[in-house]
């Protein structure tokens, strides 16, 4: 039930995984829904805890960007980057990588970093040819991270490089795009 609530609900979500915890706590996968679903509805120290207990029941660092994000939505940006560091980061997928930097930058710019959160995102995945969400989602946070470092004409490049990769209408790329108005080598 709460996984099909999670996306037009998830306050009820989340309620119906906590109930679910409840009943089975000592299951990794309860606990991890009830992270992810606590996450879902903003609830962010509920869903740091459920995702630590989860990680602990299982081993899995699936999660380790949602933790930071959590963090970070907790007001916390130092322990977001401390966790972008912890070592089973280089153990997750490319978009478990990627979703981290992207976590990570978006700490920086949390505590005024600008410069230092597009530094952190110029990977060579940014070019990657993947149609894969990740790509559209690093486009846009390295873009994000330009225009918040005053560089407003890379930034519309790469929100046009994001719009392009973003075929489902996802972000607001293209209308980002039309808003920082056009390149003088247009």
């Amino acid at each position: 039930m709460a996984q099909r609530l999670l996306e037009d609900e998830p306050e009820r979500a989340c309620e119906h995984a906590m109930a679910a915890r409840r009943r089975a706590g000592r299951i990794g996968v309860v606990r991890e829904a009830a992270g992810v679903a606590a996450y879902m509805a903003e609830r962010y120290s509920d869903a740091l805890a459920e995702l630590r207990a989860a990680r602990r029941m299982t081993g899995s660092a699936e999660y380790l960007p949602m933790m930071a994000d959590a963090e970070r939505g907790m007001g916390r940006p130092q322990r977001a980057l401390d966790l972008s560091h912890d070592p089973a980061v280089v153990g997750l997928d490319t978009a478990g990588r990627v979703e981290m930097l992207i976590v990570a930058a978006g700490a920086r710019r949390d505590m005024g970093e600008h410069e230092a959160a597009a530094a952190a995102l110029q990977v060579p995945e940014l070019r990657s040819s993947s149609d894969e969400e990740w790509v559209l989602r690093l486009r846009y946070a390295y873009a994000e991270a330009l225009l918040g470092a005053g560089r407003e004409r890379e930034a519309r490049r790469w929100f046009a490089r994001a719009a392009d990769a973003d075929v489902e209408g996802m972000t607001d790329a293209a209308d980002r795009v039309i808003e920082l108005g056009a390149d003088e080598t247009d």
